[in-house]
């Protein structure tokens, strides 16, 4: 077997800082993107990079005021944080990624390919938000407290050290953009596939809701993980590995 080289940097575009965790792989293998919810880091994602890289190349990125990262003067919402993000792209590979997030990092992803379709050649969202029914603070913070007792220990300490280092300031900045993006529209305007992934025990998107996902666009799948929490990358990364492969095509190997 060939095991990925990884490494670390952080790189500024536009004043604001991102910090890059690249596993190379050889072969023409596919190269995705991990992009991190509100509030945590890439730490979220780093079980399904350590899968996802042992036989691809994985990009998994710290946004800016996240993961210890300085907070830029100005909090930029959905579109502008995209914008950002696809200068990263850029800055790393001149192949189309497979984008991939969690939480809030779903609406990152989704307008970077709705933005650059040209970057991305196939979208997944994991646990996406914010459900239409429930799009106001108190309806998604009730349901994140009620995930927390779902979670399993070390997710539940993974997400409290990365709210700690982000600190409420930036949360609640960030958090009325998440609220305001309507990503069910975002979807309907997707050039590329979409793959829904959520965890059957996930009270934050709701299975009604992403059925709502998969049917607002052109090509899109829905898989659900079973007994698994909102953080399904974290808690069972063979598992959300697996639907991701079947979803690219290739199996257990890339086609």
């Amino acid at each position: 077997m060939t095991f990925a080289r990884s490494s670390t940097r952080t790189i500024e575009v536009r004043g604001s800082a991102f910090r890059v965790t690249a596993s190379s792989h050889p072969g023409g293998a596919p190269a995705f993107l991990l992009v991190h919810g509100i509030g945590i880091s890439s730490r979220a994602f780093a079980r399904l990079h350590r899968v996802l890289a042992a036989d691809a190349t994985v990009y998994s990125v710290d946004l800016p005021g996240f993961g210890g990262l300085p907070a830029p003067d100005r909090s930029p919402d959905v579109p502008a944080m995209a914008a950002l993000l696809a200068n990263v792209v850029r800055m790393e590979t001149a192949e189309p990624v497979i984008a991939v997030g969690n939480s809030m990092g779903t609406q990152w992803v989704v307008e970077l390919a709705r933005q650059h379709p040209e970057l991305v050649s196939r979208v997944v969202v994991i646990g996406p938000v914010a459900d239409d029914t429930r799009r106001s603070a108190v309806a998604q913070g009730l349901a994140l407290l009620i995930d927390s007792t779902r979670e399993s220990p070390s997710a539940n300490a993974l997400v409290l050290r990365d709210y700690l280092r982000c600190g409420p300031r930036w949360y609640f900045r960030q958090l009325p953009h998440m609220l305001d993006y309507r990503i069910e529209d975002s979807v309907a305007e997707l050039e590329r596939p979409l793959l829904i992934i959520r965890g059957e025990r996930d009270p934050i998107a709701r299975a009604g809701w992403c059925e709502r996902l998969r049917e607002a666009a052109a090509d899109a799948q829905l898989a659900q993980i079973p007994r698994q929490p909102h953080l399904a990358q974290h808690t069972a990364p063979r598992e959300v590995a697996r639907e991701i492969r079947r979803f690219v095509g290739g199996g257990g190997r890339w086609g």
